[in-house]
């Protein structure tokens, strides 16, 4: 693969890290339910961000079966219609595998504009789910999460990539 200018040559993924981290969004989806705000609809779906984060980088480890799987793990801790989540989750996995390659040639914050409307997606599913079963409207104030769901990218994508990054200055041993 051809590589932008500037851009850095990774190591592999760890499986364990990959996981680790999907684990720790969905420790922090279920802090995030049971703190200071409970269940508010304006707050950002950790468990989202990383999954589409994992679909873009690694579709070959995380993809849709994985999505399903959190997203049931999420409606049982959340009390949700059964499959609400794991739909939304299914279908921004889905798209977030679909858009991998065209996404991963733009810097950072130009993902943060394009995952943007992947998330508006996820929770538009979540809200017909939710009205269609007869649920009560959240608000306005849901239209605020996908805004910092995508603010949040850059921020994740940091983290995230951290343990890939190698060393910018190469040695006798590292010839890369």
């Amino acid at each position: 693969m051809i590589m932008r200018p500037g851009h850095q040559l990774l190591l592999p993924a760890n499986p364990f890290f990959i996981f680790g981290s999907l684990l720790a969004a969905l420790g922090l989806n279920m802090l995030q339910n049971m703190g200071l705000f409970g269940r508010a609809a304006w707050t950002p779906d950790f468990m989202a961000l990383v999954l589409v984060f994992w679909s873009i980088h690694q579709p070959q480890r995380i993809g849709v079966g994985v999505a399903f799987v959190f997203g049931i793990l999420v409606d049982v801790h959340q009390g949700a219609l059964l499959g609400q989540q794991a739909l939304a989750y299914t279908v921004l996995s889905f798209l977030a595998i679909a858009i991998h390659r065209r996404l991963l040639w733009f810097p950072v914050p130009s993902q943060a504009l394009q995952v943007f409307p992947l998330f508006a997606a996820a929770h538009a599913i979540e809200l017909i789910c939710r009205l269609a079963a007869g649920g009560a409207f959240p608000g306005w104030l849901i239209l605020l999460a996908p805004v910092l769901e995508s603010l949040l990218w850059p921020v994740v994508s940091v983290i995230l990539l951290a343990p890939q990054r190698r060393s910018p200055d190469p040695d006798a041993h590292r010839p890369l």
